[in-house]
């Protein structure tokens, strides 16, 4: 079973709990324990294998940095769309915790709240490199191989658009 669908049952808990949106959504996550210190991609290590350079970033805020490469010529993506996207994510050591394809409605909380506002305005064809701190992913919950606090990477691929 893929971190896709064996999150669904957290996307739904965390909605309601925490008021943000859970990425891909979760069963078989333990409650965690851990402090909610949120992290701060600002001033963490990046293994060279995520590619992530922070100062040749766009910051979108304090917990969400961007990178198109390239950007795409199809369709816009705007909040009420479905979208289609392929995907890697990855820790800030590297290490991949999931890929795939996922399809959503873009900004109505079906996803972690870096993924609804890092994905929005990405045109089809286009990549983006999403830094998502943990306060707009998992907070202090231990999520599969998700640690908690944990700032997340994301290689993402618009594939398709459905307008509203």
């Amino acid at each position: 079973m893929s971190l896709i669908q064996s999150l669904r049952p957290f996307a739904r808990r965390l909605t309601l709990a925490a008021g943000s949106a859970a990425l891909f959504a979760a069963c078989g996550t333990s409650a965690s324990t851990a402090p909610d210190i949120p992290s701060n991609p600002a001033v963490e290590s990046y293994a060279t294998s995520t590619g992530v350079v922070i100062a040749q970033m766009s910051k979108v805020s304090d917990n969400l940095y961007t990178r198109d490469n390239p950007v795409g010529t199809g369709a816009q993506a705007v909040n009420g769309d479905s979208i289609f996207v392929t995907y890697r994510g990855m820790l800030n050591t590297g290490a991949v915790f999931d890929q795939g394809t996922i399809s959503f409605k873009l900004g109505a909380g079906r996803v972690i709240a870096g993924w609804d506002q890092g994905v929005a305005g990405m045109k089809v064809g286009g990549q983006r490199k999403l830094v998502i701190g943990s306060t707009l992913a998992y907070r202090n919950e231990r999520v599969g191989a998700i640690p908690p606090n944990s700032t997340l990477i994301f290689d993402v691929v618009l594939d398709r658009v459905v307008g509203k």
